[in-house]
């Protein structure tokens, strides 16, 4: 019997992630969107079945506004909310969002109690944490997309400026989803060769001030709307590893409960993602630098999840 996935938002990020899903062969897909932009998402729903027979993929793929539809979902990935616009910050996002992601997570809740739900839509360290509050649902059945895609931008800004294969480049980013999170240079490796021995100071800050920026270089670049082929890699690489059991090292916004100092809030950390879910966070020794960036990317996620609690 296929796995169920349950994509909530049939956006620009929604209907890439059903296409990675189908190609992929995850399992059966289901995308729900509001009553108003039903057809629209059973359109792209039944464009994909169409497609197929050419990508070579066997999947039921339906469209839905109503959530009984994704009942038994065995992963739910959230992307539902109003994307940021240029000279929109994800604070200014907030509101209007976490009234979306109430919804969506009783639905949740109510239909796909057991799913493993990563959550996408911004601010999104803010929008997880109301998410696993809504549902009750244990930690490590609840995380956020970001730190996959802040990692992956990284290693992307790295391998373009060394002309090298984005394969042979590892890294992390520490922190929240924004212009506060934490890349670490000093852990970031090419071909097994640490960063600092083959790149100048210099260089290794622009590209750390342009993983920070990325989000809103995209939307500037855009004109309306944001980034959506990246998110939507991003949350299947999880997705994939908690289906598959691969047990993945993901960094990914997961609840922490001591863990860097951190308490009771979604912070992108390194986890291991497996049929559990978030199967551990791994802690790394940090510098006394590394430390006061952390702990000024964590200020701001404690003031924004301050505002949802308000």
């Amino acid at each position: 019997m296929r796995k169920k996935i349950a994509l909530i938002g049939g956006g620009q990020i929604g209907q890439i992630l059903a296409m990675l899903a189908a190609q992929q062969e995850l399992g059966d897909i289901v995308i729900l969107d509001i009553p108003e932009l039903e057809n629209p998402v059973k359109g792209k729903a039944l464009d994909l079945m169409e497609m197929a027979p050419h990508g070579n993929y066997d999947a039921q793929i339906t469209g839905t506004s109503n959530y009984k539809d994704i009942a038994g979902a065995d992963v739910v990935i959230v992307t539902a909310g109003l994307p940021r616009k240029p000279g929109m910050t994800r604070e200014d996002l907030l509101k209007t969002n976490i009234d979306i992601i109430s919804k969506v997570a009783k639905g949740v809740k109510e239909n796909a109690p057991k799913a493993f739900s990563i959550i996408v839509t911004n601010p999104l360290d803010s929008m997880v944490y109301v998410f696993r509050k809504v549902t009750g649902f244990p930690k490590n059945q609840v995380c956020g997309m970001a730190g996959a895609l802040d990692t992956g931008r990284w290693r992307a800004f790295v391998a373009m400026e060394l002309g090298v294969s984005v394969e042979d480049v590892a890294g992390t980013v520490l922190g929240g989803h924004g212009p506060t999170m934490v890349p670490l240079p000093r852990l970031t490796t090419v071909g097994g060769v640490p960063l600092t021995e083959i790149m100048d100071a210099a260089t290794i800050e622009r590209l750390a001030t342009r993983t920070r920026e990325a989000g809103t270089e995209i939307v500037k670049l855009l004109g309306n709307g944001s980034a959506f082929f990246s998110p939507a890699w991003s949350a299947i690489s999880m997705a994939k590893s908690y289906l598959l059991d691969k047990k993945r090292v993901i960094p990914c916004a997961a609840l922490c409960e001591g863990e860097y100092g951190v308490e009771g809030l979604y912070i992108g950390v390194p986890c291991v993602i497996g049929a559990k879910g978030v199967e551990k966070i791994f802690e790394v020794k940090l510098t006394a630098d590394e430390k006061a960036l952390l702990a000024k990317t964590v200020e701001a996620v404690k003031k924004s999840v301050a505002e949802c609690d308000a």
